[in-house]
């Protein structure tokens, strides 16, 4: 089971090189199911993979100009004050026995695996919504990658719905250590009317630093393994190197709707193991 989870790390990397995000939902389960950490310390665990990941894959959008700072900046401030708080503060403070239902007890670890495996279910009707953009598709060039965009209007903010979208992802991404991509993206097109190639190079970078900081808030609360860290976090990466050479051979939209449709089965797996298999 090790092995295999080790296998998945560079899976996760994979996927955000071949098609910019969606694997990092994989983190969580990866490390419950293969790797047997508990939910709690699973979801710390995710918000370094995530962000170390996400800042690696979202250099590849910087170099070619597809990448808004000051978007991130205006929209990762509420996320970040919001992911630190939640980890620091109000994940130790729920109880580790809520409630039952029957024979079910829920518990803290229970109720994190629920919420997270239903973001997985939402993002992966994202992912399998998503329509084919060929000037994304034309993005991925050898050429394009040499060159920065420069045709990209700047971005025009919301501020009122940016700093409550902003609230509400922090929020998510602390409780279940996940990036929250499929949240982010829609978010800045319509806040910040970015166009979609730089609107996901731009959320990645926002779920990197927000993570990074969320886990920040878990070094108070957990035993850090970092020897662990480290080596799932350096395969997943060299995943993100291997995946970034193949999205120039391959279509990232149809790799993007079958992934989806194994997050979805994932996502459902999740929520009958913790209901009826717990």
């Amino acid at each position: 089971m090790e092995i295999l989870g080790y296998a998945a790390a560079l899976i996760i990397g994979l996927s955000l090189g071949l098609i910019g995000g969606g694997g990092s939902i994989l983190t969580v389960p990866v490390l419950v199911y293969l790797l047997g950490f508990s939910p709690v310390l699973s979801t710390a665990y995710s918000l370094f993979i995530v962000g170390l990941t996400s800042l690696v894959g979202s250099y590849k959008f910087y170099k070619k100009g597809l990448v808004s700072l000051k978007t991130a900046a205006v929209f990762g401030l509420p996320s970040i004050v919001s992911v630190y708080l939640t980890r620091r503060y109000l994940v130790p403070a729920i109880p580790e026995n809520l409630f039952t239902v029957g024979d079910l007890l829920v518990t803290r670890g229970v109720l994190l695996m629920l919420l997270f495996a239903a973001l997985m279910v939402f993002a992966s009707i994202s992912m399998i919504r998503a329509k084919e953009d060929p000037a994304e598709e034309s993005a991925d060039t050898e050429a394009d990658l040499k060159q920065p965009d420069a045709s990209h209007p700047e971005p025009r903010f919301n501020y009122a719905g940016i700093l409550a979208e902003g609230v509400v992802v922090g929020t998510l991404t602390g409780l279940v250590g996940a990036g929250g991509g499929f949240l982010i993206i829609p978010a800045l097109v319509l806040f910040s009317k970015l166009d979609m190639k730089m609107a996901v190079g731009t959320s990645l970078l926002i779920i990197a630093v927000k993570s990074l900081f969320g886990f920040l808030g878990d070094i108070y609360n957990y035993e850090i393994d970092w020897l662990f860290l480290t080596i799932f976090s350096a395969i997943s990466i060299a995943g993100i190197f291997i995946g970034t050479f193949l999205s120039t051979k391959v279509r990232a939209d149809k790799l993007k709707t079958s992934f989806g449709w194994f997050v979805l089965v994932m996502g459902i797996y999740i929520i009958l193991k913790e209901i009826f298999l717990a």
